[in-house]
């Protein structure tokens, strides 16, 4: 497989809901996916939809200790969220990018790939310690749809500092 050449491009703000959870590393594959299925039922239940693919933000990675993970959804416009439903926003900046086609377990080594590429282009991340301001992973493939997870398309975007 070849190995994905990053890019660099301006987002806009985005707005999404979700459910923000702190986890191990352990816990990722058995406690976030099903909050998934929570995130689109309150959307269904307003009457809404999506406006792209799902995500998992990263705010906090402290792979030691825990992870604080929001399970998102974007949506078109600011709304209110309500019990296990948050509303916040991506920050508008330039993301460095890049796609990693195949299974789940092969994103931490696209992430290393990832803040390798942009250590060795001088490129510096909006992080304040452990707490970054925007880290995602959007995932491209429906698992109803494309049960085979080495086929899976995931999006890496972190936040650059300018």
């Amino acid at each position: 497989m070849t190995k994905a050449i990053p890019k660099l491009g301006y987002r806009d703000p985005q707005p999404y809901v979700g459910i923000r959870s702190c986890v191990t590393m352990k816990e990722i594959g058995t406690v976030l996916p099903p909050l998934m299925g929570e995130v689109f039922a309150w959307l269904e239940k307003k009457g809404l939809k999506a406006s792209g693919a799902p995500f998992w933000r990263y705010l906090v990675v402290d792979m030691k200790r825990q992870l604080e993970i929001d399970v998102a959804v974007p949506v078109a416009a600011a709304l209110k969220g309500d019990g296990r439903i948050i509303l916040d926003v991506l920050p508008p900046g330039r993301y460095a990018t890049t796609l990693h086609v195949g299974h789940p377990d092969g994103l931490m080594q696209a992430t290393a790939d990832l803040l390798s590429w942009a250590e060795e282009n001088g490129i510096m991340w909006q992080v304040d310690g452990s707490r970054w301001a925007g880290r995602v992973e959007r995932c491209f493939s429906n698992p109803i749809d494309d049960p085979d997870m080495n086929m899976w398309k995931t999006e890496l975007a972190f936040l650059s500092a300018d």
